[in-house]
């Protein structure tokens, strides 16, 4: 079975977290909060954006990027306007994680200068500053599940099997 890592670095606004919180337990992926964060994990607003999915979710915090780094051993893929590489050019393994900053600063220049060749870019039009931050990870999420073949999610709805099953 392959595992997807989304990691949240210091997310500050709650419904960007469940949101992303929703397509994790869509996709199977598992979701990593680094502290800290902007809201608290019972904020409602969190809650109602990850809808009745939080059941299917792993989800494991941590106190800071330090303590994050010391139970993990990546690959890392680091997503950032700051970087050069575009997301799709790049081949994802097994086990990898997406890194992702918080929504008004992104994540730590240092971090970003330590590994320029794990950090990647969605492309965008210049006058923009960013994409949201649910967004992001979601257009991540569904590039590495693209390239893995989509494992072990449904690939048809269920309108097209009952239209086969009745020919």
């Amino acid at each position: 079975m392959k595992i997807l890592n989304i990691v949240l670095v210091e997310p500050e606004i709650p419904q960007n977290t469940g949101n992303i919180a929703r397509t994790c337990a869509a996709t199977g992926a598992r979701l990593h909060l680094v502290e800290p964060m902007g809201f608290r994990v019972d904020d409602a607003k969190l809650k109602r954006a990850g809808l009745d999915y939080w059941h299917l979710l792993p989800i494991t915090y941590y106190h800071d990027l330090a303590d994050f780094f010391s139970k993990n051993s990546g690959p890392y893929f680091y997503f950032s306007t700051k970087a050069k590489r575009v997301y799709s050019d790049i081949t994802y393994p097994d086990h990898c994680y997406l890194v992702f900053g918080k929504e008004t600063a992104g994540l730590p220049e240092e971090l970003l200068l330590k590994n320029p060749d794990s950090c990647v870019r969605i492309p965008m039009i210049d006058e923009a500053r960013s994409l949201n931050l649910s967004n992001s990870a979601a257009i991540g999420a569904y590039e590495v599940l693209r390239q893995w073949g989509y494992p072990e999610l449904e690939r048809e709805g269920a309108l097209f099997q009952k239209q086969a099953e009745k020919l």
